[in-house]
């Protein structure tokens, strides 16, 4: 049985109840907790207190990125190399922790919150996780082809990608039956946040890919509350896995021989 989860930001006993042993997991990015918008938990309300970083997320979601950033400049004044430390320390935790709670086999590609280089050290000490961004596999019958990333914003986090890349991606995977990325495509009802009150950046080359491809699947997150969940482009059933860290519930994958 194939399991699929997005988002996951550092819910790893979580992920330990929801995929049941000897499951295939298909991990879709996002494995790190900077901040947990709806609990304000998180890295950040652990080196900062939750006032100041609840402010930063309001000036954040009103468009206020400068102020933003000068807000989160002030409370470090004076004390940067701590805070650079403090945060390092936590993400290196986080991804232990993380790694130690995916099964064996994982498939995973990575968010825009994810430290990529970190990632892939942490991969490259398990071997039951295969970080298979741009890569083909066949599972249960069926080729699944796997995007991680996502498209450049002002946050200028680290597991963007530019358009460039992940188009390159796209046109080595060929033709695949379950498409897999972090991000949706350029879906309007797909990329609106209903909580956040905006568009997240979906990619018209994954549209583009899924419209002319048609593969039967096409998994993703980002999107913690989108207008929509699901919605058909063509033949192809477009589906938001959901929030894991939120809903605590892992995607069961219909393949092709469980419904036959």
């Amino acid at each position: 049985m194939i399991y699929v989860v997005a988002d996951l930001h550092g819910a790893s006993d979580e992920l330990r109840k929801a995929v049941p042993e000897g499951a295939t997991l298909l991990l879709l990015g996002d494995l790190i907790n900077f901040l947990d918008y709806t609990t304000m938990t998180g890295i950040l309300c652990e080196v900062f207190s939750p006032d100041p970083v609840r402010r930063v997320a309001e000036l954040r979601a009103r468009g206020k990125l400068d102020e933003a950033r000068r807000l989160i400049r002030e409370r470090s004044a004076g004390r940067e190399e701590e805070v650079r430390q403090q945060i390092g320390e936590k993400v290196v935790r986080q991804y232990q922790e993380v790694f130690s709670a995916l099964p064996d086999p994982t498939y995973l590609i990575l968010g825009n919150v994810d430290r990529p280089e970190l990632a892939a050290s942490f991969a490259g000490q398990n071997p039951g996780v295969h970080l298979v961004d741009g890569q083909v596999h066949e599972l249960e019958g069926e080729r699944f082809g796997f995007i991680g990333g996502a498209l450049p914003t002002e946050l200028n986090v680290g597991g963007e990608v530019t358009p460039e890349d992940l188009r390159a991606k796209l046109e080595g995977l060929g033709e695949v039956d379950v498409l897999c990325t972090h991000i949706p495509p350029s879906v309007p009802e797909l990329c609106y946040d209903t909580l956040a009150r905006h568009a997240e950046v979906g990619s018209e080359d994954i549209l583009r890919y899924i419209r002319d491809v048609q593969p039967r699947l096409h998994y993703f997150g980002h999107v913690h509350q989108p207008l929509l969940s699901t919605i058909s482009v063509g033949r192809t059933l477009c589906v938001n896995v959901g929030y894991f860290r939120a809903t605590k519930r892992a995607w069961p994958h219909a393949s092709l021989r469980s419904a036959g």
